[in-house]
């Protein structure tokens, strides 16, 4: 996912994170119906209170996956685990490993994500620890996760025309919602429950959000 559309707004791709709990056997055949349903440039697996076990059988049954549709296989919280499962990365939170622990732990071809919240100062930091992207968020209200803030389409805007590094929304985004986000310099758009929760299935939920992402970069 490095690389991509980095900060000009020139394009913008989905960034699918798992529920907190899988039956990872299960889940891979729906983690293939999305991802071949359309452009997704990666998956991270969030895995709420699981043991390190429970995270290799799922690193085993879903990276495969993911990698064998181009999608980078991003891992979160666990450097150490991203690097012993051959992930593409990590992703790691303000009270997780601190970037650049996680850039010693995983190496430097292996990307490194950083949530910031709706901090500019966090993203600042990041940057400089050697970030591939960071994360903004929430946006919307979101049942996922407790937020620790309320973010604005503007920081993505703020964010694009500083620097080239990439930046991810996330929090509560939906094919209807996401249209704002995209137009103001979003690189990726991280979904949940857009996705797996879609009423019609996961593969309806990743063409929705591709169908809104073009219609907002055509707008």
């Amino acid at each position: 996912m490095r690389g991509e559309g980095e900060g000009d707004g020139a394009a913008c791709r989905l960034y699918l994170v798992t529920p907190d709990r899988i039956e990872p056997t299960a889940f891979a055949d729906d983690l293939a119906r999305a991802l071949d349903a359309g452009d997704v440039a990666s998956v991270q697996l969030r895995l709420k209170d699981a043991s390190d076990d429970a995270v290799r059988r799922a690193c085993d049954a879903l990276r495969p996956v993911a990698q064998a549709r181009g999608a980078a296989f991003v891992l979160n919280d666990r450097p150490d685990l991203a690097a012993e499962m051959n992930c593409d990365g990590v992703h790691v939170g303000q009270e997780d490993v601190a970037c650049a622990e996680a850039r010693r732990i995983v190496g430097p071809e292996r990307i490194v994500g950083v949530t910031c919240h709706a901090s500019r100062h966090l993203a600042m930091l990041a940057g400089e620890a050697g970030a591939d992207y960071v994360a903004f968020g929430a946006f919307f209200p979101t049942a996922t996760k407790e937020a620790k803030g309320r973010a604005d389409p503007e920081i993505l805007e703020w964010w694009s025309e500083l620097t080239a590094i990439p930046c991810v929304a996330i929090g509560g985004i939906t094919a209807g919602n996401c249209a704002p986000l995209v137009r103001a310099g979003a690189d990726f758009l991280a979904v949940v429950s857009a996705v797996w929760g879609h009423p019609d299935g996961p593969a309806a939920g990743v063409r929705a959000l591709n169908q809104a992402i073009a219609r907002a970069l055509e707008a």
